[in-house]
């Protein structure tokens, strides 16, 4: 699934030709992706001028100066494509301006696509109960030590809790507790302050480097130019079980399972 640094990149991608530009023609190939689309889209979106995009946790927002705003999530394989040479079976939206046209492919068709009152985004069920965003101001130490006082459930589970922080997944979650030095498996409510000083820096530094990278592009994701991030050329932890620590004093790499999904650290620099 492409996570939060994917998400950033696709959002950047797109602002690049479509922040500005009005839409002058909206077409669904299909009712639905893992849910109907709006009904109101097509009437919508027709005409609408697009005043920013952003992103809400693994969600990207298309905002419209009708007080609108498109709420797109990639699920398991959806990606944007820019001007594609030629249509695609699974390009089930179809944005297009005077100048490009934005295919919205989804092959497995877990992705949603929403329709909500930019005033009210925020009471949008998906987003009322998130934290905070890990690379926003209020993402801090102070702020991730209250959200985890008392929880006996492991560090990692609690990071991948949208509660606690918004759109931290699994392998960015992996990166940042190995470049903190925090054992995955550690109660949160025992994570003590100074490693909470070096987790939320971690978390900030690793998802700026994937964001920069272009994302990890696993499987079959890419940016909305085609182009396949490389971050996952640089991972420390995921995917290398048995393989050394980058670190001098490490050990090798260990795989466990948490909450069903693979979890890699190294036993020996992670406490």
């Amino acid at each position: 699934m492409p996570e939060l640094p994917e998400v950033e990149t696709t959002v950047r991608g797109l602002a690049r030709f479509l922040d500005g530009q009005q839409i002058t023609r909206v077409v669904l190939n299909r009712p639905n992706l893992r849910r109907p689309f709006p009904p109101e889209l097509v009437q919508v979106m027709t005409g609408a001028r697009v005043t920013g995009l952003s992103r809400r946790a693994k969600y990207g927002l298309i905002h419209l100066d009708r007080d609108m705003t498109m709420i797109f999530h990639l699920g398991m394989s959806g990606r944007w494509r820019i001007d594609p040479d030629e249509a695609d079976k699974h390009d089930h939206l179809l944005l297009e301006t005077a100048d490009n046209a934005f295919a919205l492919c989804d092959p497995r068709r877990f992705g949603s696509v929403d329709l909500e009152p930019t005033g009210a985004l925020d009471q949008w069920p998906s987003f009322a109960s998130l934290g905070p965003e890990p690379l926003g101001p209020d993402f801090s130490a102070q702020q991730l030590k209250a959200a985890l006082k008392g929880k006996s459930q492991a560090i990692k589970l609690c990071l991948l809790d949208q509660r606690v922080v918004a759109g931290l997944g699994n392998i960015y979650v992996c990166e940042a507790l190995w470049r903190s030095g925090i054992h995955p498996a550690k109660a949160g409510g025992k994570v003590t302050r100074p490693q909470l000083e070096r987790l939320v820096p971690a978390i900030k530094d690793v998802l700026t480097a994937a964001i920069s990278d272009g994302g990890s592009s696993l499987r079959d994701y890419a940016a909305p130019d085609g182009e396949l991030g490389y971050f996952a050329t640089r991972f420390d932890v995921y995917g290398r079980t048995d393989e050394a620590c980058r670190r001098e004093d490490g050990g090798a790499i260990r795989r466990i399972a948490q909450g069903g999904r693979s979890t890699w650290y190294c036993a020996k620099c992670q406490k």
